[in-house]
Parts: C-alpha cells; structure tokens; sequence
C-alpha cells in the first residue's frame, strides 16, 4: 500500500465519501461458476463491483466479462498471467505483461482497464512508469478479508466490516479463494452478509470508474 513508488489509490475521492460510496472489488478472475453467482447476489441487493482480471482468463472465459460488463460492473486489469516473480519483472517484461492484459481485455470488455492491481500486491519501482504509458492508475485496497488465506468465513467479514466507512475499497476475489469446510467457496459465504451490512450501515457500493469519473477519467 506504499506511495513511496509512485499513485496509489487506498481510498476513493472525497466526492464518493460525501456520497457514502464504497467500492467492492473482485481479484483473480473470471471463473466461469463463481463469478456468475458473484455477480447474481450484488444485483440481488443492487451494488455494483469492480473485478480485477487476469488477461488470460478474460480471453478463456470471454462469456463471463461481457456478462460482468452487460450487468454494469466494471473490468479491469490484475495482470496477463498473475506470475508470481510479477514484482521482480524487467520494465520490458513489465510492459508486455500489462499491455497483453489490457488488449485480452479490452477486446472483450468493450473497453480499456483503467485501474490496474498487482498480483498479491507486489510491485517494483519499474511498476509505475508503465501503467502511466498504458494510462493505468494503480489501485490496492483499504481492508481486505483474505478470503485467499481463511478457511472461516467469520473472521474474513469482520475485517471487511470492522470500522467500515465511507470511502473504503475492499478486496475479495471471485478466483483462487478458498472454501469452507463445506466445500463451498469462502466468497459466496461471505458477501451475502457483507452486503446486508454495507446496505444497513446507508451505504453502496460503486465501481472505480464511477468513483473517479470526475478525477481521473476526463
């Protein structure tokens, strides 16, 4: 979550706190059974989401994205093959990596990724000069529930939900999390009650590009 290195949004604009906006966002997808049911339970309570895709994924499950847009969520960029030496990447290897996502992606979506995440988070010192030349803004996060890590769903909706604000970004992933003991995915465990709590607490949730339209998209 450093700044050290270049923009990183942690929170949105004053304008979507004013508005008691939050932004939902979703890693590592798509996944062709989960996110499809992702997408059912936030229009169930009418929030939209931001999901941060992998490149070869959106090109493997193309019927996913344009379902994610079509519902009025945005699709944005978490890397080509989400590597895990992603951080340790050349400013070359960087580059092509970020721009193979941005063209699987868009050619799907309708529309170039704005935002961009690393994978796990990592980044480089040559991270932020590329996604400037791709027209990127890095984004992290202002509580994540590490529904990758936890196998309890309790714990992963207290940090989402513990101190809850205006303004927050949250991170789940609708690919890669774990499940329960029940074999059910930790997310589609999780985010029914999130939800509820995010809609009791007055608030909604938006996606980045919404959030930012009068920021960093003119």
């Amino acid at each position: 979550k450093s700044t050290w290195i270049g923009e990183n949004i942690q929170r949105l604009p004053p304008s979507s706190i004013a508005n008691n906006e939050i932004a939902l966002t979703f890693d590592d997808g798509p996944d062709p059974d989960i996110t499809p049911r992702v997408l059912d339970l936030l229009d169930a309570h009418g929030h939209k989401a931001s999901f941060f895709v992998v490149g070869e994924r959106a090109k493997k499950y193309p019927q996913v994205i344009q379902e994610i847009v079509r519902r009025g969520h945005s699709v944005e960029n978490h890397s080509h093959q989400h590597a895990n030496g992603f951080a340790f990447y050349s400013s070359v290897s960087l580059h092509r990596e970020l721009d193979a996502a941005q063209q699987a992606i868009g050619a799907t979506a309708g529309s170039l990724p704005r935002f961009f995440r690393a994978p796990m988070g990592f980044r480089s010192p040559f991270l932020d000069p590329v996604i400037a030349r791709l027209g990127l803004h890095y984004t992290s996060w202002t509580r994540r529930g590490l529904d990758s890590l936890a196998k309890n769903p309790a714990p992963v909706l207290q940090r989402l939900t513990n101190g809850l604000r205006a303004g927050d970004i949250l991170l789940l992933h609708d690919g890669s999390m774990l499940k329960t003991p029940r074999d059910v995915p930790l997310v589609l465990t999780v985010l029914p009650e999130l939800l509820k709590i995010v809609s009791d607490r007055g608030l909604r949730s938006v996606t980045m590009r919404n959030a930012y339209r009068d920021v960093l998209l003119e």
